[in-house]
């Protein structure tokens, strides 16, 4: 569709919720919230839940951004990404997607994770429109975002759209875990698009797991190198609260340039909230800086992570807004 029809096609009702303004200066991505509830509704749109990074991407003419979701740059590291966006028909966007790597049929963030040591294929799955053709377009319903941005990109090469359905909640829920997806995303379809965490957007996850804060490490053993294991936490009403250690999921090379990080982070005294409940001997406190992604099989009743496994570093979310989840 040419970019002077794409808002063209926009009921009246639907044109007085939009407003011309200049293109998104940051990522400012609308959040889910998790929930254990399962249920098929015709007012819900529901979605495969990616394990990838969330990105923004911005163009403004000749001029495009891939924002992390703390508005760090991604243009370097995803440079096919940005030509794939820049090669788009339509000149002024701001679209919201995850950018993902697979392992087989399944994206992996362990997998996305080994981008920066040697080269990994990614995509960018699209999802939203937040700015078109010079207008913010976030009051719209949701539903109509998506007519809009499914005639606003050609999704050709490693970009590409998020299929959805309109209901049957439940059974595509049990599909995803079926086929070892990490779960959906529930979305009202009247929602507007908020910068904020939302009940709007619901996580139902078919596995556990999230990010946490690396606040200090062991000696290592017999022939691992660098340190033993990591200690983990998240933050609760302000405290660094402990969440567990996690000594699996490590490859050699990960070790050396986590380990390289962890020094350069040390710290005299321990950065969580009650040190005295950590059992763990010989340990090297670090600042609580470093985000770790971590997937486990569930929080034990004195809320710790039972069987966790390292998945990877994450640099697009800021350690202070690592809360838990479940």
């Amino acid at each position: 569709m040419a970019a002077e029809d794409l808002l063209a096609q926009l009921t009246t009702e639907e044109r007085e919720l939009i407003s011309p303004a200049p293109p998104p200066r940051s990522a400012g991505a609308m959040k889910a919230v998790l929930t254990d509830d399962r249920f098929s509704d015709p007012n819900w749109v529901f979605e495969r839940k990616l394990d990838g990074i969330r990105c923004i991407a911005i163009r403004a003419g000749e001029k495009l951004q891939l924002l992390s979701r703390n508005d760090r740059s991604q243009n370097q590291r995803y440079p096919e990404l940005v030509e794939a966006l820049a090669a788009e028909r339509c000149q002024q966007f701001a679209v919201d997607g995850e950018v993902v790597a697979f392992e087989g049929s399944q994206t992996s963030f362990a997998r996305l994770a080994q981008r920066h040591q040697h080269y990994v294929p990614v995509f960018l799955y699209v999802f939203d429109v937040l700015w078109l053709e010079g207008h913010d377009v976030r009051s719209l319903p949701l539903r109509s975002r998506k007519r809009l941005l499914k005639n606003a990109l050609q999704f050709h090469g490693p970009v590409r759209w998020t299929q959805y359905r309109n209901t049957e909640g439940e059974a595509l829920y049990n599909e995803a875990c079926r086929k070892g997806w990490e779960g959906l995303i529930a979305k009202r379809a009247d929602s507007p698009y908020v910068t904020t965490r939302s009940k709007d957007w619901l996580k139902l996850k078919c596995e556990h797991g999230q990010e946490l804060v690396i606040g200090g490490y062991t000696e290592p053993r017999g022939s691992r190198v660098e340190f033993g294991a990591l200690l983990l936490g998240y933050y609760r009403d302000g405290r660094f609260e402990y969440a567990g250690k996690v000594g699996t999921g490590f490859d050699t090379e990960m070790l050396h340039e986590l380990g390289a990080q962890l020094r350069a982070a040390k710290r005299d005294t321990p950065p969580f909230a009650d040190p005295h409940t950590i059992k763990e001997r010989h340990v090297t406190w670090v600042k609580p800086e470093l985000v770790a992604q971590i997937g486990f099989t569930e929080w034990t009743r004195d809320g710790r992570l039972r069987h966790p496994r390292f998945l990877g570093l994450r640099d697009d979310k800021p350690a202070g807004e690592v809360v838990r989840e479940g």
